[in-house]
């Protein structure tokens, strides 16, 4: 049986993983001046960066239909017998009730949720296509998938509340707490939900590799598979390869990811941003 695997485009897998795998996008969009750009396809993240900075306003993201869902299954379909998707979580986007209302018109398509975000997501993705790769029937995938869930470990650090609180996600009053204190948050995805977790203080550059330690030092729950970095294209290539350094000291990974985080979750998180992603045993 021939099972594509397909996502929403926020789960921000490199194009070569993408390719590799044959794993079907659904891009969300990004309005800008009233317009709506397909994600990663017909806008990039310094687009947006450039945008919100010049102080013309601010961008923001819209999920996907269930027109569209339909129109996505029914396509690929025509190469598949079966499909199954992965959404970005129920709580943070309309996409998986629209994704699962679209996935009734049809007996071999299968929506999961994958209550995260980003490579939170991004792992699922890709485990679900090397499953699909060894031949596993659609059901066997999403029974593995929804076990999975819980184990993802997904938080990240953003060095603006600007971002977030432009795309309503904070309150002013927040913002304005952390700027004046010269925080930055590590924001983490539990439940499904993003909450605040530590708050670290000093240059970007040096919490960056503190918070990498705080979530890999001294752990015993920790699935040494595989962990994505993931960052918007302003974060300097410098600072990326001391965080890989910094995971390679502490951690034996079987394989450390480094991508960029797309329009729809650059958006929200702005252009100083890193995030390390992996799995709980």
């Amino acid at each position: 049986m021939r099972v594509k695997i397909t996502a929403d485009s926020t789960c921000d897998l490199p194009a070569n993983l993408v390719e590799r795998y044959g794993i079907g996008l659904t891009p969300l969009y990004i309005i800008k001046d009233d317009k709506q750009y397909k994600d990663r396809l017909e806008i990039t993240v310094r687009d947006i960066f450039e945008y919100v900075e010049s102080g013309k306003g601010m961008t923001r993201s819209n999920a996907i239909n269930v027109a569209e869902y339909h129109e996505y299954f029914s396509n690929w379909l025509n190469e598949c017998d079966a499909i199954v998707h992965i959404s970005i979580s129920n709580h943070l986007s309309a996409c998986n009730q629209s994704a699962q209302i679209a996935a009734k018109d049809f007996e071999n398509v299968y929506v999961v949720d994958s209550l995260n975000l980003s490579t939170g997501s991004g792992h699922l993705v890709l485990d679900a296509a090397i499953m699909a790769e060894q031949g596993m029937a659609p059901e066997e995938i999403v029974s593995n998938l929804e076990r999975l869930v819980p184990n993802v470990e997904a938080s990240f650090v953003i060095g603006t509340l600007k971002y977030l609180h432009l795309g309503g996600r904070c309150s002013s009053l927040q913002a304005l707490g952390a700027n004046l204190l010269k925080l930055n948050p590590c924001i983490e995805v539990k439940d499904g939900k993003m909450s605040v977790g530590k708050k670290y203080k000093g240059k970007f550059d040096k919490i960056i590799l503190d918070y990498v330690g705080d979530r890999l030092i001294g752990r015993e729950d920790i699935d040494h598979k595989r962990i994505f970095v993931t960052y918007p294209p302003t974060v300097s290539k410098e600072l990326i390869d001391k965080i890989v350094e910094k995971i390679k000291s502490i951690r034996p990974f079987d394989e450390i990811i480094c991508c960029e985080a797309g329009c729809v979750i650059s958006n929200h998180c702005g252009p100083t941003c890193v995030g390390i992603l992996f799995y709980r045993k």
